[in-house]
């Protein structure tokens, strides 16, 4: 479930249902019709820092996340995801409700064009474990939140800090 809090959510919302509906392989890695992927958003046990990774590929630090490969649940994507991109041994969710929808562009590389990462996320919490990065990934990092913008530039990142500013003040 989702509940758009402003344009931007209404927008991505609706460009995720049409792609959805039109598009009987959407959680397919089908580069050429793009594709729906689940991301987690990891916050600290004290909820002062997010985990990211500096991804392998695209050399930038992001969430963790990836694609649902044919299965069509994000959430479950974005948990084993976090799982298996994080080392931690406990993460809990911290609610079944769509934190936020993403829908960007990713370039084309040796093996497939560029196309759109429908990205479904969701909030989760660290509870057990010690990070380790997996082979996806050229390092981790637990980036506390007032410091989100030194390490991404890339608003489909920094879009954490606004929407928890919002779940703080009641207004999500």
């Amino acid at each position: 479930m989702f509940t758009p809090q402003d344009a931007r959510d209404r927008e991505m919302w609706q460009c995720l249902t049409a792609f959805c509906a039109r598009e009987p392989r959407a959680f397919e890695r089908d580069p050429t019709t793009g594709h729906v992927t689940g991301s987690a958003f990891v916050l600290s046990p004290d909820l002062d820092a997010v985990l990211l990774t500096h991804h392998a590929k695209l050399d930038r630090w992001l969430q963790l996340g990836g694609h649902c490969d044919g299965i069509a649940d994000a959430r479950f994507t974005a948990w084993k995801e976090a799982y298996e991109e994080s080392g931690l041994t406990r993460i809990s969710l911290m609610s079944d409700r769509v934190f936020d929808i993403d829908i960007h562009e990713i370039p084309a590389n040796a093996r497939e064009g560029g196309h759109l990462h429908y990205d479904v996320r969701y909030l989760f919490r660290a509870e057990a474990g010690e990070i380790r990065a997996s082979a996806e990934s050229k390092a981790l990092a637990w980036v506390p939140l007032a410091e989100l913008s030194q390490y991404s530039k890339a608003d489909s990142v920094l879009i954490l800090q606004d929407k928890l500013a919002r779940l703080h003040s009641g207004d999500a």
